[in-house]
């Protein structure tokens, strides 16, 4: 099994492209939708597998960290029109920051309660902090963006670790209520690499340090213990322990007594070093032991001719291209457009 290649590559993608890419894209989505319906829509764009390959197939660098951003971007530049009733929130950098404003304005073209406009942005909110604060992997969210309708929702972001200049893509399983870490919420991490040492603490594993670590915050015994904690840790190698916290915020959640692992990370405040001191202090003390595994898998990419990185699947490779020509084939695309494409295709399969 292969794994998706994402250097951070920087720049933009030519307009020349992208012009053609959402030519493309549109006919390729009407025929998803109108041929399987909005459900395996949502299934595919929360695959890892189909997601890659989408961006591939419109023309995009197959190993570059810009094939999240601007396959998004081309998303929503033909989605969030009035011919879908799919839209898309968020984006990279300062765009996903709009992510709740763009929720709201988009739920009211869709007609969506009030209600379920505030639990989309509840996901959104959950999802970001989920993988940047409750995974701990070495990678920092700085795309983020949630794809929902009037029944289903899927979250696509995307991580970057300057240190190993990569990034990694996040997707989360396509839902219709809000997710809970004890269940399976991701549906694929898409990474070149393996980390060796991170805090997991979305996996099975973890479920009784995430219930210790609740505790001890609504015990109120959180200084007193991070104390204790690293008073043992002079006698142990190799473990980090963040040298600030923000006090206020475990206070804070004290004061709340959330009933949810959720609710304890979604306070404003309680970030990757309260919650990675939480998870040292339920292991080292009290003896509920988080998983350390990186959830990652290699097995989401088809790889590449001369197999560097990795030797090509070509199984998985034509699934997909035998899939997007018939798409192809009866889009309603000008004569330039779908010779080229096909032609593209045919290349592949040889």
């Amino acid at each position: 099994m292969g794994s998706i290649y994402l250097p951070l590559h920087y720049g933009k993608a030519p307009y020349w492209l992208l012009n053609r890419m959402k030519k493309l894209a549109k006919p390729i989505i009407t025929l998803i939708l109108e041929e399987f319906g909005e459900r395996e829509f949502f299934r595919r764009t929360s695959d890892p597998i189909f997601f890659q390959s989408f961006s591939n197939v419109l023309g995009f660098d197959w190993n570059s960290s810009g094939s999240t951003t601007v396959l998004t971007g081309v998303l929503k530049s033909v989605l969030n029109t009035p011919d879908f009733d799919i839209r898309i929130a968020g984006g990279k950098g300062n765009e996903g920051r709009k992510t709740p404003e763009q929720i709201l304005n988009f739920s009211e073209e869709l007609g969506l309660r009030s209600s379920k406009a505030e639990e989309l942005i509840n996901i959104s909110r959950l999802a970001a902090k989920v993988d940047n604060v409750a995974l701990q992997d070495g990678y920092d969210i700085y795309h983020h963006a949630i794809i929902f309708s009037r029944k289903y929702w899927t979250v696509v972001q995307q991580g970057m670790n300057d240190a190993v200049r990569m990034a990694r893509r996040y997707h989360w399983s396509f839902e219709s209520e809000m997710p809970s870490i004890e269940e399976r919420i991701h549906s694929g991490i898409v990474a070149e690499r393996k980390e060796k040492e991170i805090i997991n603490l979305v996996a099975d594993r973890s479920k009784e340090n995430r219930e210790t670590a609740l505790d001890i915050v609504r015990d109120g015994c959180f200084q007193r213990d991070y104390r204790r904690l690293l008073s043992i840790i002079k006698f142990r190698d190799g473990l980090s322990v963040p040298r600030r916290v923000d006090w206020k915020a475990i206070e804070y959640a004290y004061n709340l007594q959330p009933e949810r692992f959720e609710d304890l990370i979604l306070i404003r405040g309680v970030g990757k070093g309260a919650v990675r001191a939480l998870a040292l202090i339920a292991d080292l003390i009290y003896n509920a032991e988080y998983d350390r595994q990186d959830p990652a898998k290699y097995c989401f990419a088809v790889g590449g001719k001369d197999g560097i990185p990795f030797p090509v699947d070509r199984r998985s490779y034509d699934e997909v291209i035998e899939f997007m020509k018939d798409a192809i084939k009866q889009a309603e695309l000008g004569d330039f457009e779908k010779k080229a494409a096909l032609k593209r295709l045919a290349t592949l399969v040889r």
